[in-house]
């Protein structure tokens, strides 16, 4: 959704027609998330411009078509596709997505909603009715429930939309129309006459990543980071080197020593930390910080060598065992990597590995599930 923000408010703001299509639940082994979204802007009631996926390919085109009948009859859809055979629309690598699909009209407001909590670099569960009485499908905010006399319904789904933000994680949500919780179900058993299907997409906040060493690798990194969605920091104690002119990928450059802006920025478990200066006055302190702290991942660059006396130095700076093994170091998978370019896609590799629990080994080499 955050990818698709220019471009929908964009055509909402010249009064385009477009239709939203999000994916609210995703099993098996699909190839897109849930909250994974496309939009598709009309011109005429045809299909002029499509932006983003939700299944890589295999039921996009299905998608545009119920897109234009959303569209003529200003009502949105809810549509499952499942494994499908050689001459059916669906899946082919297996899975199944249910899909909601809107007026991007009726999105609008959710759309700046999703807008304002990017801005503000913080996190969002924007609600909607996916399923249930016909009068509630498609409503996205709480007063507008309250307002059709269903209070309780209302402040049930707004407390449980604040909970998910800390979370970061979308959720689809089965209650009464009381607002007592019901259990879940697949999405074929949605529509229950008495009961509605509330999806939550939570829109987090963006990840950071930390580039400590204002190196030509670091650019790199600063370009490929923020292609993956992270707010790109880096940071050096030296001006000469720390300009927003050699970062331009950068959301910021930083001029300070790297502990003592550690120290005092906000990490958490979304926060990426990568030290690539390797001399010791630097890489010491600032990685006593990182390694201490909920940084999700910790990387260091070096040669053996250096990895191996930085390791020293941090034990004697009264490091633990423990902490130390949280370490990436030498940094990033081994990709044969030698450019700054191959060094960051080398980097890059890693982050994603821990940030989504992958091996980092050939997906020839593993079994099971590709898509998680």
């Amino acid at each position: 959704m955050r990818d698709l923000l220019p471009a929908v408010l964009a055509w909402h703001a010249a009064g385009e027609p477009f239709v939203l299509a999000t994916v609210v639940a995703a099993e098996g082994g699909g190839p897109r998330e849930t909250g994974a979204a496309m939009a598709v802007r009309m011109v005429g009631g045809v299909p002029e411009e499509v932006i983003g996926s939700v299944s890589g390919g295999c039921v996009e085109a299905a998608v545009i078509e119920t897109a234009v009948d959303v569209l003529d009859e200003g009502r949105p859809r809810l549509v499952t596709y499942g494994l499908s055979d050689a001459d059916a629309v669906g899946l082919i690598c297996g899975g199944t997505l249910a899909v909601f699909i809107e007026p991007g009209a009726a999105a609008a407001a959710r759309l700046d909603r999703v807008r304002a909590a990017v801005e503000h670099g913080s996190g969002a569960a924007v609600v909607t009715v996916v399923a249930g009485p016909p009068e509630l499908v498609g409503l996205h905010h709480g007063d507008v429930l309250r307002a059709n006399g269903y209070a309780d319904l209302a402040d049930v789904v707004a407390r449980d939309a604040d909970a998910l933000v800390d979370t970061g994680e979308p959720a689809v949500r089965r209650y009464g129309l009381d607002g007592c919780p019901r259990p879940a179900a697949e999405a074929a058993a949605w529509d229950a006459p008495d009961g509605v299907t509330v999806f939550f997409n939570v829109v987090a906040a963006q990840p950071r990543l930390i580039i400590l060493g204002a190196l030509d690798y670091a650019a790199s990194l600063a370009t490929v980071g923020r292609f993956l969605g992270y707010r790109v920091t880096v940071c050096d104690a030296r001006p000469v080197f720390a300009t927003a002119e050699r970062f331009p990928d950068a959301h910021e450059v930083v001029v300070a020593w790297p502990h003592q802006y550690l120290e005092a920025t906000s990490i958490d478990g979304r926060t990426a930390v990568c030290v690539l200066t390797h001399d010791p006055k630097f890489d010491v302190p600032a990685l006593e910080v990182a390694l201490r702290s909920e940084a999700v991942y910790v990387g260091a660059m070096g040669s053996r060598r250096t990895c191996e006396d930085r390791e020293q130095r941090l034990r004697q700076a009264g490091v633990t065992d423990h902490e130390i093994a949280r370490l990436s170091a030498p940094i990033g998978l081994d990709l044969g990597a030698s450019t700054p370019a191959e060094t960051a896609v080398s980097i890059a590799a890693e982050l994603i590995a821990a940030r989504r629990r992958g091996s980092g080994e050939p997906l020839r080499a593993t079994s099971g599930r590709i898509h998680r």
